[in-house]
């Protein structure tokens, strides 16, 4: 890909890169990728390799010098990487660094260094024990094996009893990596470790963590935590039930992880734009997936409105080319995206690229969430925050630009509050829009109400004791958009609501007739004509949601119940009919 960044991969414990086998062909199409080789029987210091690595760093950044270089190492290759950033704060590096051995001081592998260093050759035995744990082998190795009550020979023939689910690597490893190797690895382990732990507080590199819940030879997770709290740039992403040779293992795509965690660009800046990388088939199956209990619950009822204003089932209504804003209403904790992306996906092959919260891009915002890979779905689906540079950006792309004005607001509304829209009073996209000649779908979407009952609000949540702590955490750490107007726009405090599932109903979408701009800039310059149409558009969506409440009464099918039937007789690839239009 033109522009693209470089990336040196720095490999473990193998000095080979391995690590690349499984990632390299996706991450050329968009890096370019050089590997550092450590020969097996090369003895270079620690510090001459970050030197090494450090001279090439410097000359590509003369000859690129407004492109980042990414660092990906994995065990003592992010300790190379690591050590790097730290000498050289002011250059644009991003690591990304999987296991880091950082944590060797509180790890298995000072036993395991003294054992091999008890131990003589032959090592066909011990050896490739201690690769099954690289492999993930659930036996873990404790001191008690040196040192304790177990002789010499006991200590070997339990090794050899616990080599069952030795990786087909296994082998090619314990060629490469005879014994005097293996000890010289461990003792740049232990000096690596300690270098790159007396420096952390001078590393400011974007730093993108990936830490294995079953690494059977480092504390990865533990370790991860401690780093997150002591880089300031720093982001984690979990990963429980893989080991330590974690881009060996199935199901795990780096080109993927990059793009969730917003870590990809091509400047010193990112772009949320020109640096979005479409999402691959298998991207987007798992989204897909991921939304298909939702799907099935509320089995979305999609109706569009035709030019002529015939309102229709399906998206025939929507336009085949953007640049197109939908503007609509945005349901409790936005539960209409999934089945909304997922159907215009599917359906019309249209990826929708929606304006969403800062708060969803925010590295202290993830701390807060249980899952710190809670919003990647949506950056690789394209979500962007919300800006007007960044709808500028869209709309010169020709983007399908999904548009929620009441924003945090209208998402995580008070009691008694559903389908009541909180937009501002003036403009927002209106004029923009016409700039491009983009064409406006306002639509209402209802079923929030069928799916949850909002127990507790934000009303009720300050009433109880100590939540004040929370409240100040979440909302020091989310960004303002509105923070300059007044009233209930102005005041979108961001809370978890506390909620009463119910026994599912249904979502229906109503897309209003479009509305079109094209050559109407001049006109639309105009404030007064502006806010005009603005309350069209507004008066369209309360229309949709409006309509949507009355007709859904007549659907014989919005309880799951009668649809799961239908769908059995039927067969679960059929439509659930709905009310008749």
């Amino acid at each position: 890909m033109n522009g693209s960044p470089l990336l040196l991969f720095l490999p473990g414990i193998d000095g080979v890169g391995v690590g690349l086998i499984r990632h390299h062909e996706r991450l050329g199409k968009i890096f370019d990728i050089w590997c550092l080789h450590i020969p097996v029987m090369d003895r270079t210091p620690f510090e001459d390799l970050i030197e090494y690595v450090e001279r090439t760093v410097k000359s590509e950044k003369l000859k690129s010098p407004e492109k980042p270089i990414y660092l990906v190492g994995e065990s003592i290759g992010a300790c190379l990487a690591l050590a790097v950033a730290a000498r050289n704060p002011e250059i644009d590096l991003i690591l990304i660094l999987a296991n880091p051995a950082t944590s060797f001081p509180n790890s298995q592998l000072q036993s395991l260094s003294a054992f091999l260093d008890a131990v003589p050759e032959p090592l066909h035995v011990t050896i490739p024990y201690f690769f099954s744990l690289l492999g993930g082998n659930s036996m873990r190795m404790t001191s008690s094996y040196v040192g304790g009550d177990l002789s010499l020979e006991e200590a070997i023939r339990t090794f050899s009893e616990s080599l069952n689910d030795a990786l087909p690597f296994l082998s090619f490893l314990v060629e490469v990596l005879p014994k005097e190797s293996l000890l010289w690895k461990l003792r740049m382990l232990r000096l690596a470790s300690s270098f790159v732990n007396s420096r952390l507080h001078a590393v400011k590199a974007e730093t993108l963590i990936l830490a294995s819940g079953r690494d059977e030879l480092l504390p990865s997770r533990e370790e991860a935590e401690r780093l997150s709290g002591t880089l300031p740039n720093c982001r984690i992403r979990h990963f429980k039930d893989n080991g330590h040779t974690i881009f060996l293992e199935g199901g795990i795509d780096l080109v993927t992880i990059i793009k969730g965690a917003g870590y990809y660009r091509r400047s010193r800046q990112i772009n949320y734009v020109s640096d979005y990388l479409l999402p691959t088939p298998n991207e987007l199956q798992k989204v897909i997936e991921e939304y298909r209990l939702i799907n099935f619950a509320s089995s979305p009822v999609m109706l569009s409105t035709l030019e002529d204003g015939k309102i229709v089932k399906g998206l025939e209504g929507i336009p085949n080319k953007g640049p197109t804003i939908l503007v609509g209403y945005h349901m409790l904790l936005g539960l209409e995206l999934g089945p909304l992306a997922t159907t215009f996906l599917n359906e019309r092959g249209i990826l929708l690229r929606g304006i969403a919260h800062p708060f969803m891009f925010n590295r202290t915002s993830e701390k807060l969430m249980p899952d710190s890979a809670s919003f990647d779905r949506y950056r690789i689906m394209g979500a962007v925050p919300v800006s007007a540079t960044n709808l500028y950006r869209l709309l010169s792309q020709k983007c399908f630009v999904l548009l929620y004005p009441g924003g945090a607001r209208e998402a995580l509304h008070r009691k008694g509050e559903q389908y009541k829209l909180f937009w501002p009073k003036q403009s927002e996209f209106v004029r923009m829009a016409s700039s491009f000649g983009a064409t406006i779908i306002p639509f209402g979407v209802i079923g929030e109400d069928d799916i949850c009952e909002l127990l507790l609000d934000y009303d009720d949540l300050v009433k109880v004791p100590f939540y004040d702590i929370l409240d100040k955490r979440i909302n020091e750490a989310a960004v303002r958009v509105r923070a300059d107007f007044n009233g209930e726009v102005g005041n979108q405090d961001l809370y978890a609501p506390g909620l009463l599932p119910k026994i599912p109903g249904r979502f229906y979408f109503l897309f209003g007739k479009p509305i079109e701009t094209r050559g109407r800039k001049q006109e639309l310059r105009d404030k007064a004509k502006a806010q005009e149409l603005y309350m069209d558009v507004k008066c369209e969506v309360e229309r949709c949601l409006a309509y949507l409440q009355e007709k859904r009464e007549k659907d014989p099918y919005r309880n799951i119940f009668p649809r799961t039937l239908f769908q059995l007789i039927n067969g679960f690839n059929v439509e659930v009919p709905t009310f008749d239009l």
